[in-house]
């Protein structure tokens, strides 16, 4: 399944992370002219990721 953005959401939790500024740099482009947060952006694809990892052994 494709990865598709949703609305943001709401219930969270402050962490602090740090992103290579080439990536901060694709995922602004990819979010632009859209209604979605960088924070949204990275929380689904955190999601997608870990819905679509390949199971152990």
């Amino acid at each position: 399944m494709a990865f598709q953005l949703k609305s943001n959401r709401k219930e969270s939790e402050n962490k602090t992370i740090r992103f290579p500024l080439s990536l901060v740099e694709k995922i602004n482009k990819a979010i632009e002219n859209r209604e979605v947060t960088f924070s949204s952006f990275v929380i689904q694809a955190c999601e997608y990721a870990l819905e679509n990892m390949e199971k152990p052994n």
